[in-house]
């Protein structure tokens, strides 16, 4: 074992080899089609080792047996353990002066005899996607005459559980326009925000593994899945923006993160710049 880095793994509280860690790959790409890149190794090795030590696990080999075999809610928690939830409000706020500026227009024109509005936030993270999407429909539309829903899924139970809450620290806060402040109520102790019930009442929240069955049927008008096919390979990224396509109305809209693209993707959508996308067919 010449390689140096490989050598600090192995002398780690918990040995890490190289098959160990071939494993984890296989079975984070098995259970939610994340590809783990070499460079994520170390952060893979802190996040799970605080599994081995909660349940008293001496080795990684034997981690992923457990995980293999697991007959309880071990998966899950590996699955949590190994996903990445960054995010903001209003995070990529081009995207937002979009949906309110022409898309939410456009959808007036198209769904007047419905007035009715669909948007799916897939890989919705702690909350603040949908909730910046719900802020932006409440300012926009007359809910008294529109049924707008919001359905926002995510493989992390965690994180979704701090999404459904809707309390945020204060400085997490900082990224929300004044316009859509008045949607926030402050607690006592001025460290928290709290999402206002008119706001959470427009979002379902709902825990879905992207590359499992989907139960909703759609259609949807919008759907936001940015920074999320970063984490899958080419095939997988196909896969999931065909079955985008046949969930979004054809002339529906898909928001794609600032570092993705659907070239040499698909062609059942035409880009309208800024990674926003339009359903062609």
């Amino acid at each position: 074992m010449n390689n140096p880095a490989q050598r600090d793994f192995v002398d780690r509280e918990f040995p890490m080899t190289d098959k160990d860690f071939a494993k984890i790959k296989s079975l984070a790409y098995q259970l939610t089609g994340i590809s783990l890149s070499d460079h994520k190794k170390n952060m893979v090795y802190g996040r799970l080792s605080r599994r081995l030590r909660k349940l008293n696990i001496a080795t990684f080999s034997d981690y992923c047996d457990r995980i293999e075999f697991d007959q309880g809610n071990e998966s899950l928690e590996f699955v949590n353990s190994i996903t990445t939830n960054l995010t903001s409000f209003f995070r990529e706020n081009h995207h937002f002066e979009f949906l309110k500026s022409f898309v939410l227009a456009d959808l007036q024109r198209c769904n007047a005899v419905s007035k009715k509005i669909r948007i799916w936030s897939a890989g919705c993270s702690t909350g603040e996607e949908p909730y910046s999407l719900a802020m932006v429909l409440k300012s926009t539309l007359n809910l008294r005459d529109w049924q707008a829903k919001i359905l926002a899924t995510d493989l992390d139970s965690h994180v979704l559980e701090k999404a459904t809450a809707g309390v945020y620290a204060v400085e997490r806060a900082e990224n929300i326009p004044e316009v859509y402040r008045r949607y926030l109520s402050l607690d006592t102790s001025d460290q928290f925000v709290r999402v206002k019930d008119s706001i959470r009442a427009l979002i379902t929240f709902k825990q879905l593994n992207l590359l499992h069955g989907w139960p909703m049927k759609g259609p949807f008008d919008v759907i936001f899945c940015r920074n999320v096919v970063i984490y899958f390979d080419v095939e997988t990224q196909r896969r999931l923006f065909d079955r985008y396509a046949e969930l979004l109305k054809v002339g529906g809209y898909l928001f794609i993160g600032h570092s993705e693209n659907l070239h040499n993707i698909s062609t059942r959508f035409k880009s309208l710049g800024r990674t926003v996308y339009q359903r062609v067919e």
